[in-house]
């Protein structure tokens, strides 16, 4: 979940800090006052385009720094992107991202205070958060997003057809290399034998990445190694004035104290345990030097064979394990040429098998997925007939399409957002409160499968009031059960549902506007409903009826 939210000289915010927990996140307050700066600053720290013009007159930058808590499949997703960034981990799952905008253009990207691209941000982004409402991050318009939720309502997995497709694709790429080369094969067969008989020859190990150069360094320092470690071995436990000598008259010593003084039975327990211990280090030292060889014949066979592996390192690849990969491509690549014409009548017919094993694959997909379309759909309809479109339909279009990595098909949600008109393409039809509301839908049907850990919806329940309202309030409470949510919100029939009531509120100070946001609880959090319901003249009736709403949300 996002935990914290720190925002300074970002538009009317000159510093404010924003504490979430989990469940549902409200966010209230007058027109103006600020609340999508907020948004706006969450959208930041996710990876999204920043913008000079929004730092605050007079700063020379804006920053914004977000915690965010992770456990389970999102913090996996997310280590696994730090890890291959070469970022820091998530140190007891926790994620702080920094970033700042400088009015003069550019900025700094920090993850786990480590410098970071806005390319590795984003990816984050799109694992931690989506974000819906009258801003840019709407997945629900991308089909592969469509086809991931309608995937993971109908438990519909395509692991077959992935199979059958990469099978299909290393096929075509091994002919087309083949029959693409005109050219005499005989200069490359040539070198791909030289360059075998080269690594095979050398017969490597992963033992030649690591241990050949331990014992390398070992047999070059060997007489420096086995003269430092003999001394320290004698000043441990030498016959003469040793630390052990010095340790056992000190234990006899306290011995003799005990008798007398309690704590030094204690100390002389202590005092051997650790004899005990360099006793023990001394007997592995001396181990140790026994197996250093310092035979000048050793010596230069391992700095042949460290040569060597330099030099077929140097040549074709950094690890020893990615050299042994490479030779079994280029062996297999030799194979190929030297029975080309063979090779390609075998694999035109494999590809021709491949193919049609696509076509089955993906066709059962397809039928997999219309089933589980109907469904959706049906599911989808109900919750947004409880949420105001009560003549409005929701529809799931799965289209034979040519095949592709994700299938022999195409996913688009429709929307039929009155009577009498055709259901089209939801992201040619829905303007953006429609498309947070729907995507509230969804997200109520989905609440269990999606792995998504925040959910922010930004007014969506804008132009609707009443017990429309409250049904809103309803699902985002119940979306909340599996995920963290934040809504902003106008409407007071969906803020008493919140679990955490947060106001913005904005001032006049010395001539400059500043916003502020604030936790509320208790009597002020029932003074922010009665504001939201009749404004600022808090009347008794107002504020009775403020008090009723929230004991009716809990």
């Amino acid at each position: 979940m996002l935990r914290l939210l720190t925002v300074t000289n970002l538009a009317v915010l000159e510093k404010a800090s924003a504490e979430f927990g989990p469940g549902l996140n409200v966010i209230t307050g007058e027109t103006g006052a600020g609340k999508s700066v907020f948004m706006g600053a969450l959208e930041l720290a996710l990876g999204a385009r920043a913008d000079s013009s929004a730092v605050r007159d007079g700063a020379k930058e804006a920053k914004v720094e977000a915690e965010f808590e992770l456990s389970g499949s999102p913090l996996a997703a997310v280590s696994a992107i730090l890890d291959d960034a070469g970022l820091p981990p998530c140190e007891g799952g926790s994620l702080v991202v920094r970033r700042s905008v400088s009015s003069a253009g550019g900025g700094r990207v920090q993850v786990n205070d480590s410098p970071a691209t806005v390319q590795t941000l984003r990816a984050i982004g799109r694992i931690l958060a989506d974000l819906h409402g009258p801003t840019d991050h709407q997945s629900l318009l991308e089909e592969q997003f469509q086809r991931r939720v309608l995937d993971a309502y109908g438990d519909v997995s395509s692991s077959a057809y992935a199979e059958a497709w990469k099978r299909l694709c290393a096929d075509r790429a091994r002919l087309e290399s083949l029959k693409g080369d005109s050219s005499d094969p005989s200069l490359e067969i040539e070198t791909l034998r030289y360059q075998l008989e080269e690594i095979d020859g050398a017969k490597l190990t992963e033992d030649d990445e690591t241990d050949l150069f331990a014992r390398h360094a070992s047999a070059a320092h060997a007489s420096e190694i086995v003269s430092d470690g003999s001394a320290a071995a004698e000043l441990i436990s030498g016959d003469g004035e040793s630390a052990a000598n010095a340790l056992i008259e000190a234990g006899r010593l306290l011995r003799e104290m005990s008798r007398y003084h309690e704590p030094a039975k204690e100390w002389g327990e202590q005092l051997e345990n650790s004899l005990l211990s360099i006793q023990e280090i001394s007997r592995e030292i001396a181990d140790s030097m026994s197996r250093i060889d310092a035979d000048p014949e050793t010596l230069a066979a391992l700095d042949e064979r460290v040569t060597l592996v330099q030099k077929l390192k140097r040549k074709y690849a950094p690890t020893v394990g990615e050299i042994l990969e490479l030779a079994e491509r280029k062996r297999e690549r030799l194979g190929d040429l030297e029975s080309r014409d063979e090779r390609v009548r075998e694999l035109e017919a494999a590809v021709s098998a491949d193919e049609k094993s696509v076509r089955e694959a993906g066709a059962a997909l397809a039928s997999r997925r219309r089933k589980a379309a109907a469904k959706l759909a049906k599911a989808v309809t109900k919750e947004l007939r409880e949420l105001g479109f009560l003549q409005s339909g929701f529809g799931v279009e799965v289209a034979d399409a040519a095949p592709s990595s994700s299938g022999c098909d195409s996913v688009d949600f429709t929307f039929e957002p009155n009577p009498g008109e055709r259901a089209r393409s939801l992201k040619a039809i829905a303007s953006s409160g429609e498309i947070a509301r729907v995507m509230l839908a969804v997200k109520a049907v989905l609440s269990e499968h999606d792995a998504t850990p925040v959910l922010v919806f930004d007014e969506i329940d804008s132009n609707i009031g009443g017990e429309v309202g409250k049904a809103v309030g309803e699902k985002l409470r119940a979306v909340a059960a599996h995920h963290q949510v934040i809504a902003i919100t106008h409407l007071p029939q969906s803020a008493v549902f919140g679990e955490r009531h947060l106001v913005v509120a904005k001032s006049v100070s010395a001539g400059r506007t500043r916003t502020a946001i604030r936790l509320v609880d208790g009597e002020e959090r029932v003074d922010e409903i009665a504001r939201m319901l009749g404004g600022a003249k808090l009347t008794s009736v107002v504020t009775r009826h403020a008090r009723e709403l929230l004991a009716l949300a809990e």
